[in-house]
Formats: structure tokens, sequence, C-alpha cells
């Protein structure tokens, strides 16, 4: 088992090898062809190319620097200036806006970051609380029940 696998191995580098040479080999091949074949006008459309790049390159770069930064200030103006305590969600001042009941599963942004789990968690302690004591009364009202039952019994 061992021999078959050293030898799928070899095998494999083998073939790796031929087609690294075969791909070098023929890249030499074709660029070395097209270069002593190429007539006066593929060298001057070759050069046309090629210095149009490098006068253009620069303006193309300053063009989209300048793209960014309009794009960069546009994103500013839309978050607008955050205050650090904005940023820390402005924990320990309760705020009565706190207590709506509105859809809480929204995107939250800079300013309010934390302020819709803290909401969720507090709608779902809620819930909790408020299915506990529906079990509480319901259990109550069972129990009640069964003592009314006991004394009508007898």
């Amino acid at each position: 088992m061992a021999d078959e696998l050293t030898d799928l191995f070899t095998h494999l580098g083998e073939s790796i090898w031929e087609l690294a040479t075969l791909i070098s080999d023929r890249m030499t091949t074709n660029v070395s062809s097209s270069i002593t074949n190429m007539t006066v006008q593929g060298w001057i459309r070759l050069i046309a190319i090629v210095g149009a790049y490098a006068l253009l390159r620069p303006y193309i770069i300053k063009m989209g620097a300048k793209f960014q930064a309009k794009q960069f200030e546009k994103d500013q103006q839309e978050v607008g200036e955050i205050s650090p305590n904005q940023l820390r969600g402005e924990i320990g001042v309760p705020d009565a806006s706190d207590d709506d009941d509105d859809d809480v599963r929204g995107e939250a942004t800079g300013s309010d970051w934390g302020k819709k789990a803290r909401k969720r968690q507090r709608n779902m302690i809620k819930q909790l609380l408020d299915a506990e004591e529906q079990r509480l009364h319901e259990t109550f009202d069972e129990q009640e029940d069964k003592d009314i039952e006991e004394f009508l019994v007898e």
C-alpha cells in the first residue's frame, strides 16, 4: 500500500513538472515569436498604448481619489456627529421612550447601539413575567376550585 502511494505521488509530481515545463516553453516561444515577428505598425501601437497608460494613470488615480473623498464626505454627513456617550448608549439614564412597544428588531445605528437589544430583553422579561403570572393565576384558580368542590362533596 505504501509503495502504491509513493508511486502515485511520484507520478503526480512528474506530471506537475511536465505541465510547468510545457507552460514555460510555450510562453517563451510565443513571446519571443511575437516580438521577432512584430511589424512597425505593431510596435507603434504597443508604444502608443504603453505611453497612454503611463500618461493617464496619475490622472485616473486622482479622479478616483476625488470620487472616494466625495463619497466619504457624503457618508459622514449622513451619519452626523456622534458623542462618546451616544456610542455607549447613555446607560444609567432612563428614557421615557424606552417603554414603547415599537418594533425593536430593526437595524441599530451608532447612536443607539444596544438600545434595541435592551428593549428586546425588557420585552422578553415582561413576557416571561406575564406568562408566570398567568400560570400562577390558573393554578390558584384550580386550587380554589378544588377547595370549593371539597366543601360541596361533603
